[in-house]
């Protein structure tokens, strides 16, 4: 896994986790506890799972550089020409799930999470980092599939990867 730094000068703001995969499947909506209503999930096929989470000191800027970012970081091989590509290149699907534990830090033997942004305020930065990304794919003319998780649910998460193309990005 490689970890890439933007700006060494500055403390990250949004962190980021990417996955380039084959296919993907995330439940968005739990089984109902009474077992009478199947859980909801959503799937993509060929693109990359892009894991966000929001430091205090976020900013909608923060997050449209994190959502440019997200689509245009060349992390998927195309045989045909044997480079990298993004996923606006390819065309892939983009799954992104809302991940609070990317800004944990590690204290002893357990996690600290001091620095991550409030609920609501992450609530809202997703869903612009969601509305973000929507648009560049838009204005690249990209017809490919964008799904996401549901903020503040548990993550059943299955992935179908073909490669060691998983980043960590600090935005």
């Amino acid at each position: 896994m490689a970890t890439e730094k933007l700006d060494t000068s500055t403390e990250p703001t949004v962190k980021l986790l990417i996955q380039q995969c084959i296919s993907a499947k995330l439940q968005v909506k739990p089984p109902s506890a009474d077992g009478i209503a199947d859980g909801e999930f959503v799937t993509i096929e060929k693109g990359i799972v892009a894991y966000v989470s929001f430091l205090k000191s976020a900013t909608v800027e923060s997050v449209t550089r994190a959502a440019n970012i997200t689509l245009n970081v060349k992390l998927s091989y195309d045989e045909a020409t044997s480079k990298l590509q993004s996923a606006l290149d390819t065309n892939g699907d983009v799954l992104i799930i809302p991940q609070a534990c990317l800004g944990g830090k590690l204290k002893g033997k357990s996690f600290q999470y001091h620095n991550l942004m409030a609920k609501d305020d992450s609530h809202a930065l997703y869903q612009v980092y969601i509305d973000q990304c929507k648009q560049i794919m838009a204005a690249n003319s990209v017809k490919s599939s964008l799904q996401h998780g549901t903020y503040g649910n548990r993550q059943v998460l299955s992935v179908v990867t073909n490669g060691p193309f998983t980043h960590v990005i600090d935005v």
